[in-house]
């Protein structure tokens, strides 16, 4: 199970003190802090077919659903777990370099996915394409460094979506994966030890593209 940061009060000092993007830092600092995105999902999804079920579930759920309509959220997916992000080419000569995401952040059971994925793989879970950024590191980075960031864990995500509906897979085996498909809003990337930016999703595109024109 992921362990998703956190509460408004674990957030504050670190949002009182980090450098960001300031284009990204209008979006997080506008957004509703995510105490948990297990919870989160439990409650949007509503899964009221369970025999444990209360009688109100479906109402609950509803309810829920109605109140974060169009709402901006925001959670930092502590670099202890996360596993969306992987290495793609790095050029030594300029440090220049891609990061692939799958917008896909599980939650328990669910999942928060990037729009609505349409199928599974043979595993049975959501095929969703890649997102990409790029940035240039450090001269004293080198290739090596560079991978080793993601097999170490050392890449902090956070993450401004709006929730937009439910959506349903069938499993290979019999039964239904169930997960909310959303609007990331943004991505940020950072080292974890150092909280440098090493890319930025935005408005459906890699932020550093359109900032170096």
């Amino acid at each position: 199970m992921n362990r998703l940061l956190v509460t408004l009060a674990l957030l504050l000092p670190a949002l009182a003190s980090a450098d960001v993007d300031p284009r990204f830092a209008r979006l997080r600092d506008a957004a509703e802090p995510l105490g948990g995105l297990n919870a989160f999902l439990s409650r949007y999804i509503g899964e009221c077919g369970d025999v444990f079920a209360s009688a109100d579930c479906r109402t609950k759920a509803d309810a829920f659903r109605k109140n974060y309509k169009g709402k901006k959220l925001y959670m930092i997916v502590d670099e202890a777990v996360v596993n969306q992000v992987s290495p793609g080419p790095y050029q030594p000569t300029t440090g220049d370099y891609v990061i692939n995401i799958l917008p896909f952040f599980s939650g328990g059971s669910y999942a928060l996915t990037h729009g609505t994925p349409k199928k599974t793989n043979a595993a049975g879970n959501p095929i969703l394409p890649l997102l990409s950024v790029t940035g240039r590191a450090p001269t004293d980075w080198t290739g090596p460094y560079f991978t080793r960031l993601f097999s170490n864990q050392g890449v902090r995500v956070q993450v401004v979506f709006t929730p937009l509906d439910i959506w349903s897979l069938a499993k290979p085996k019999g039964g239904k994966t169930f997960g909310v498909s959303a609007r990331i809003e943004a991505i940020l990337l950072t080292e974890g030890r150092t909280g440098q930016e090493l890319g930025l999703w935005l408005d459906g595109k890699d932020a550093n593209t359109r900032k170096k024109k």
